[in-house]
C-alpha cells in the first residue's frame, strides 16, 4: 500500500535548454534527499536517469526518465526531459505527466530558444512553474541577468525567493528572502548550515526581499492592505500568498544554485513541497468520451473509475516492452485487467512498478498522481489511455511534430529488408514521432524523423537493440513525366522467325491532358481494323511504358491516347504483339510532343522569431520558393510559402544555421509544376547515367 496520499505527491518536469543542468539537478535531488549516497554523473556516465547508451555517448539525454525522492514527507517524482529540439515530443510528454516544472536556465546564457519551446508549452498546460538558474559557480554568471533573460524573452517577471551568496568560484550558498537567513554550504561535510546573512550583502537582500512582499501582496486584497498599512508581513502569510500566487500562475518564482556541487538544492526541495501542486491542487482531468466530442473529467480521487495516460514506451529484444504511465484517477493493483479506450482492447497487467531510471520498484498499488510501470503490453503504445471499461475516456494527448528529414533505407546486408523494417516498426513503439513508409513512386522505403540527430539516434538504436545496420541517402524526388504538344503515330511490330510469327499495327492519336487529369485512353477502331480482343492489350502496353517513364524512368501523366486506326493478321496476330506495338507506337510519339518534367511542389509553413525574418525570405527565395503570406503566433511569425520539394530535402539543417536552432518547419505536397528548363537537362542527364 502506498505510504503516502495524492495530497502528499509532487510531480515535477524538470525542462529546459540543453546543457542547462536538468539531469545533473535531478541528481543532486535524490543525494540531497538521501535517495543515494552520491550524485551520479552525466559526464562519466553513471547518471540514474541517462542510462541508454546513446545518451552516455552522447553526454545527454534523449528520453523522458522518472525517478523519486523524498523530502519532508512528501514524495516527489522527479521527470527529467531532453533539452534537443530533435526530442521536443519527449520533452512535451514528460510536462504533460508533470504537475508543475522547474525550469533551468543557464546563469551565463540566460533564456535559450528550446527554453521558449517548454516555457510555450508550460503555458499551454497551465503549469505552474518554478526557475531554476543553475551554474552560478561558473565564469561569468549572473543571475540578476539572467532573470532580467526571463522578462525579455516572456514578458513576465520572476519573483527571486533565494539570491545566491557569491558568484563563480566564490558561490558559497544562497539567502532565504522569506525566513531571511543565509544557507551556506560546507564543502568538507556537503551540508548546509542556516546562519545570519552577511553583513555585506544585508542591503541587497533587504532590497529584493521588498520586490518578492510586493509581487506576494498585489495578488491577495487583504495581504495587500497589510503590507500597506505595516510595511511587512509574517513568514507564513508570505508563504500563502507565494503558493497561492504561484499555483495561479500570477507568481513565477526564482531560486538558484550549482546543480553539480549541490548549492541551493535543499532549497529548491523546500520550494518544490511548500508551493508547487499535489495532483489534488491541479484539479479534474480532462478527456472526451469514446467515439465522440463530449468532454468528461476525472478527479484525483482513489474513489473514482480508474484513469491514466502512457507517456512512454521502452522496446528491448529480449525483456519485451516496458510502459509507463501516470494514474490520474482511481487506483490500479497488479494483475488487475484495463480497458485501453484508446486502440479499444483490453490488457491485463502483471506486476507494477515504481520507476528509478532504468529500474524498477514492486509496487502493491497505484494513487492518483503516481507514475508507474508495467512491462510485456502487447498493443498499448505511447499516448493510449488505459482505464475502466466500464467508465471509459480518453485522456487529451501531445499533438506529434512534424517529420521533416527523410531519408531512403538500403539495407547493407542483402535480405536485411525485412528485418529492417520489422525492427523499425518495434522501434516506432518506444518513438511515435517516428515515421516508416513505402513510397510507391520512387519504389523506395523511407524514413523520417524530427531531425538529423533523431534519425541518427534511430540508427544507433537498430544496431544496438536489433543488430541491424543500414545505409540512409536523400530519397528521390517523385518527378513526373507529361507532353506539352500533339502527336498522330504509328506503332507496329512484327516478328517473323519460322513458324508463328508476330504481328500488331497500330495508329495511335496522343495528346495532352489538364493537369491531373492523370490518362485517358479513347478506342475510336471501327469496321473491325483490330479485333476488340486486342485493344485492351493496346492500352496495357502504354499503361506499362507510361509506368516505366520515356525521357528520364519517371511516371507519365496528363495524357490521352486514342487508338484510331491499324491492322492485324489472321494468323500472327497476338494480344502481347498489340500489347508490344501500343508501348513502341506511345514512346515514339512521346518524343514528339514537346516532353516535360513535373516536379512535386509544397505549401511549406516556417515559424520563426522575427528577427530571423529576412535571412529566412531571402533563402526561401533562392530555393525557387514563393511568399504567400505571414501570420503571427505568439512571439513568431509564420511564413507560408511554395517550393518545389527538391529544393529542400536538405531544410532542416538549413532552417536551423539561419536561426541558431529557434526554426520550426512543416510541408505538405501541394500540386506538380513544370521543371524550369535548365535543371530538366540535368535531371534527364543523371537519369541517363544511372542506367
Amino acid at each position: 500500500m502506498a505510504s503516502y496520499s495524492s495530497h502528499n505527491l509532487r510531480n515535477i518536469a524538470f525542462a529546459g535548454h540543453g546543457q542547462t543542468g536538468k539531469t545533473t539537478l535531478c541528481e543532486s535531488l535524490l543525494s540531497t534527499s538521501g535517495k543515494t549516497d552520491k550524485p551520479g554523473s552525466v559526464g562519466n556516465g553513471t547518471s540514474v536517469f541517462d542510462f541508454e547508451p546513446e545518451e552516455q555517448k552522447r553526454h545527454v539525454s534523449l528520453n523522458v526518465a522518472v525517478n523519486f525522492c523524498e523530502w519532508n514527507k512528501h514524495r516527489i517524482n522527479l521527470i527529467d526531459t531532453p533539452g534537443d529540439v530533435n526530442f521536443s515530443l519527449e520533452m512535451k510528454y514528460g510536462l504533460r505527466v508533470a504537475d508543475a516544472a522547474v525550469v533551468l536556465v543557464d546563469a551565463i546564457s540566460g533564456v535559450e530558444f528550446q527554453t521558449e519551446n517548454v516555457w510555450m508549452f508550460a503555458e499551454e498546460l497551465s503549469l505552474p512553474r518554478i526557475i531554476f538558474v543553475n551554474k552560478m559557480d561558473k565564469e561569468r554568471a549572473d543571475f540578476i541577468k539572467a532573470l532580467g533573460s526571463i522578462t525579455t524573452t516572456f514578458g513576465r517577471k520572476a519573483s527571486p525567493c533565494y539570491l545566491p551568496i557569491g558568484a563563480q568560484d566564490a558561490l558559497r550558498g544562497v539567502i532565504d528572502l522569506i525566513g531571511m537567513k543565509a544557507l551556506l554550504y560546507d564543502d568538507a561535510k556537503e551540508k548546509f548550515k542556516r546562519e545570519d546573512i552577511p553583513a555585506d550583502l544585508m542591503d541587497e537582500a533587504k532590497k529584493f526581499r521588498e520586490i518578492l512582499l510586493e509581487d506576494v501582496a498585489e495578488r491577495d486584497e487583504f495581504l495587500m492592505e497589510k503590507y500597506l498599512e505595516q510595511g511587512d508581513l509574517s513568514e507564513e502569510e508570505i508563504k500563502n500568498g507565494l503558493r497561492k500566487g504561484i499555483l495561479s500562475g500570477d507568481i513565477i518564482p526564482a531560486t538558484c544554485g550549482s546543480a553539480l556541487n549541490g548549492i541551493g538544492v535543499a532549497a529548491l526541495l523546500d520550494m518544490i513541497v511548500e508551493y508547487l501542486p499535489s495532483p489534488v491542487d491541479r484539479g479534474a482531468a480532462k478527456g472526451k468520451k469514446p467515439g465522440s466530442d463530449e468532454v468528461m473529467e476525472r478527479t484525483p480521487d482513489e474513489a473514482t473509475p480508474f484513469s491514466s495516460i502512457v507517456f512512454k514506451t521502452i522496446t528491448d529484444p529480449y525483456a519485451g516492452k516496458l510502459t509507463l504511465f501516470r494514474v490520474y484517477s482511481g487506483t490500479l493493483t497488479s494483475d488487475s485487467p484495463f480497458y485501453n479506450a484508446s486502440r479499444k482492447i483490453t490488457e491485463r497487467l502483471g506486476n507494477i512498478f515504481y520507476l528509478e531510471g532504468k529500474n524498477q520498484k514492486p509496487a502493491e498499488k497505484l494513487i492518483p498522481g503516481d507514475i508507474g510501470a508495467v512491462a510485456k503490453l502487447k498493443e498499448t503504445a505511447t499516448g493510449d489511455t488505459l482505464c475502466n471499461e466500464k467508465a471509459p475516456i480518453i485522456l487529451d494527448i501531445v499533438k506529434l511534430p512534424h517529420a521533416v528529414v527523410s531519408y531512403a533505407v538500403e539495407p547493407k546486408s542483402k535480405g536485411d529488408e525485412e528485418k529492417i523494417i520489422s525492427s523499425l516498426n518495434r522501434l516506432r513503439d518506444e518513438d511515435p514521432t517516428l515515421q516508416l513508409y513505402r513510397n510507391d513512386e520512387t519504389r523506395e522505403t523511407i524514413i523520417a524523423g524530427v531531425g538529423q540527430v533523431h534519425l541518427d539516434v534511430t540508427i544507433e538504436k537498430l544496431k544496438r537493440k536489433f543488430g541491424v545496420e543500414m545505409n540512409l541517402r536523400h530519397p528521390k524526388v517523385p518527378y513526373k513525366e507529361t507532353i506539352k504538344g500533339k502527336t498522330t503515330i504509328q506503332g507496329k511490330y512484327k516478328k517473323q522467325s519460322g513458324g508463328r510469327g508476330q504481328y500488331g499495327d497500330t495508329w495511335l492519336d496522343i495528346e495532352p491532358l489538364p493537369r491531373g487529369e492523370g490518362f485517358k485512353f479513347e478506342d475510336k477502331i471501327v469496321g473491325g481494323v483490330i479485333p476488340k480482343s486486342y485493344i485492351p492489350a493496346v492500352e496495357k502496353g502504354i499503361v506499362e511504358a507510361m509506368e516505366e517513364g520515356i525521357i528520364a524512368g519517371y511516371p507519365v501523366v496528363d495524357v490521352k491516347v486514342s487508338l484510331i486506326d491499324g491492322s492485324y493478321h489472321a494468323v500472327d496476330s497476338s494480344e502481347m504483339a498489340f500489347k508490344i506495338a501500343g508501348s513502341m507506337g506511345f514512346k515514339k510519339g512521346f518524343q514528339q510532343c514537346q516532353p516535360t518534367l513535373l516536379e512535386p511542389i509544397v505549401i511549406i509553413n516556417i515559424e520563426i522569431p522575427d528577427e530571423y525574418m529576412g535571412d529566412v525570405i531571402g533563402d526561401l527565395n533562392s530555393r525557387r520558393g514563393r511568399i504567400l503570406g505571414m501570420d503571427k503566433i505568439g512571439r513568431n511569425q509564420v511564413i507560408r510559402g511554395q517550393v518545389a520539394l527538391a529544393e529542400i530535402l536538405d531544410y532542416a539543417p538549413i532552417i536551423t544555421s539561419i536561426t541558431s536552432g529557434r526554426g520550426t518547419f512543416s510541408y505538405e505536397i501541394s500540386h506538380y509544376e513544370e521543371v524550369p528548363s535548365h535543371l530538366q537537362e540535368k535531371i534527364i542527364s543523371e537519369s541517363k547515367k544511372k542506367e
